[in-house]
């Protein structure tokens, strides 16, 4: 007989849930399958109601809630090579299963839903003594802009959240730093020209090109010379141009060029003192612009804004979590999770879940099926330590 949790991936796997496309599909059928064991559900929506946040308690509602969290959304499959269909959960023989979103993050969810009904059975004996909360949200993948919208229902309504368990792949370890993330996009507007006239004109390229080079200084200087933390495999923050895109043809001064730029940074650092460094240099270049060309521009602006996370010391779950996973404290990485968003709100966080980060985002994405078995078994002793004392789980 197949595990519980396997049923559930498969469903949620054949959901083409990236980022781009809607998520109302899955959030209906969690929404039906968590109804079919009595439990009601709240959604949050995004703008134009095309996705949604969901959000569901088990447990006594004055009792505090151990929240249980991931994202719906997955990454894109386009342009890469894939040996088997990427929203089918294929099973190659190899102890592995394959799809888009099995280890990033939908294991995890499916391990969680699989629990559900265990969970009613306690709440309805009342034998938990702490709430179990499940918490999924939309559009992670592109910049955590859907999980605000949770978290701000939540605050409104006053839901007692003592802690929160990001279920990221972790390979089951914990996770109790990471590096936030923001994107900037930078427009640099100048004066086109025949390129016989090139000092008529101002090369937006060009300024563009003293703007990229002023970013690389400053991640060079962070490199060299800034906070280093060794719990971190890139132990300092980092900044890098990711993309540009300028220019009409070879024989026209460009008017216009533009490129966006990241800065990941440690816990405590604040990456607002790179932005002023960058504007600071792009005034410098307006003012040479400008003695050519009084139109010319730069802006730039914010795209996405994650906060760094750092767990907090003698929280009541990342004491389960040390205790359940026999460890003292845990690792630090680069890349950027929820767990920055609910921190920031006041919810004391640990990132863990099933399977390999480095998995993620990559063509035969795959994820163990002992990593799922671990999930489902630690998710089983998390619930005997929210259990009342004077019961047994």
């Amino acid at each position: 007989m197949a595990p519980s949790y396997l049923p559930l991936l498969r469903t949620l796997l054949a959901f083409d849930t990236t980022s781009r496309h809607s998520n109302l599909e899955l959030i209906d059928w969690v929404s039906q399958y968590l109804a079919g064991f009595g439990i009601g559900s709240q959604r949050t929506l995004n703008d134009d109601g095309s996705k949604s946040n969901l959000f569901a308690r088990i447990g006594a509602e004055d009792l505090p809630l151990m929240l249980l969290s991931g994202h719906t959304d997955v990454v894109p499959v386009d342009g890469q090579v894939w040996s088997s269909p990427p929203f089918v959960l294929t099973d190659k023989g190899d102890g592995r299963w394959y799809g888009r979103g099995t280890a990033d993050m939908k294991g995890f969810i499916a391990c969680v839903l699989a629990h559900v009904p265990e969970w009613v059975r306690l709440a309805q004996q009342g034998r938990l003594q702490q709430g179990i909360g499940i918490a999924l949200s939309y559009d992670e993948e592109v910049g955590c802009l859907g999980v605000p919208r949770l978290i701000d229902a939540l605050l409104q309504q006053g839901v007692p959240v003592t802690g929160c368990i990001i279920g990221e792949p972790t390979s089951m370890r914990p996770v109790v730093a990471h590096k936030g993330i923001a994107h900037y996009h930078c427009h640099v507007q100048g004066r086109a020209a025949h390129s016989s006239l090139t000092p008529q004109g101002v090369n937006a390229i060009e300024y563009a090109a003293r703007l990229i080079s002023h970013v690389r200084r400053l991640a060079d200087t962070e490199a060299s010379f800034g906070h280093h933390q060794p719990l971190y495999d890139v132990p300092f923050t980092t900044l890098q141009t990711g993309t540009i895109h300028g220019g009409t043809a070879n024989n026209i001064v460009p008017k216009d060029c533009e490129f966006t730029f990241e800065c990941r940074w440690l816990p405590g650092d604040d990456p607002q003192r790179f932005v002023d460094s960058v504007r600071d240099y792009a005034d410098n270049l307006l003012l040479e612009m400008r003695q050519v060309a009084p139109e010319a521009a730069i802006s730039i602006e914010p795209m996405v804004y994650c906060p760094a996370f750092e767990a907090t010391p003698d929280s009541a779950v990342l004491g389960y979590v040390e205790k359940l996973c026999g460890c003292q404290g845990g690792d630090g990485v680069a890349y950027t999770t929820e767990a920055g968003v609910f921190h920031a709100a006041g919810m004391p966080c640990v990132v863990l879940g099933p399977g390999s980060i480095e998995q993620a985002h990559r063509p035969d994405e795959f994820i163990e099926e002992s990593q799922l078995q671990a999930c489902f078994d630690w998710l089983g002793r998390l619930t005997g330590e929210l259990c009342r004392s004077d019961s047994q789980c």
